[in-house]
């Protein structure tokens, strides 16, 4: 009787193994000055997440990054996520890249501590992120640093945007006005 109960809740789709779709609200990471970044935090605001790097042609953009931040701070949070995936152009310990982002750009908006964003030793909140399976939505490839997620109130993506796209582009700018 056991095996049949458990069957017919299979059938009608209350198995336990069955993937429900979480926001990125269900996430916790580890921020460069060793605290902790609670997403759940952030509900009732968007999301902008960046992979960041401070040797890279696109670095510039943190000020444009912080920019939008202020711009915006009622209804945005940007969260930065360094990273050396591409090129090695991002080598610095934790300490050393966030004394980089206040020196050079005031960078105020929450920065996350090192982290993978692609690979097999991929970050889970960059494979939620970037996985269709995970977040429901879409699948996203990092291509470079500088790729930008934006993620709706209730921790959903809303889009993504290649590294040329600069912060203050409209096509960002559109979601948040």
């Amino acid at each position: 009787m056991k095996y049949l109960f458990i069957i017919m809740l299979s059938l009608f789709g209350f198995s336990k193994n069955k993937a429900q779709a979480k926001s990125i609200h269900s996430f916790k990471v580890e921020a460069l000055d060793g605290s902790t970044i609670d997403f759940s935090k952030f509900k009732g605001k968007k999301i902008l997440v960046v992979n960041t790097a401070s040797e890279c042609g696109f670095t510039p953009q943190y000020a444009d990054l912080e920019k939008l931040y202020e711009t915006y701070i009622n209804k945005l949070v940007i969260v930065g996520f360094p990273a050396n995936n591409f090129g090695g152009q991002e080598p610095g310990a934790n300490h050393e890249i966030a004394t980089f982002c206040q020196r050079n750009y005031g960078v105020q908006f929450p920065m996350a501590a090192k982290i993978s964003v692609k690979g097999d030793d991929i970050a889970p909140i960059y494979k939620f992120l970037t996985d269709k399976k995970e977040n429901g939505v879409k699948n996203t490839t990092i291509g470079w640093n500088f790729t930008k997620i934006l993620l709706d109130e209730k921790g959903n993506i809303i889009d993504s945007f290649e590294s040329k796209i600069t912060p203050m582009s409209e096509n960002i700018t559109k979601y948040l006005k």
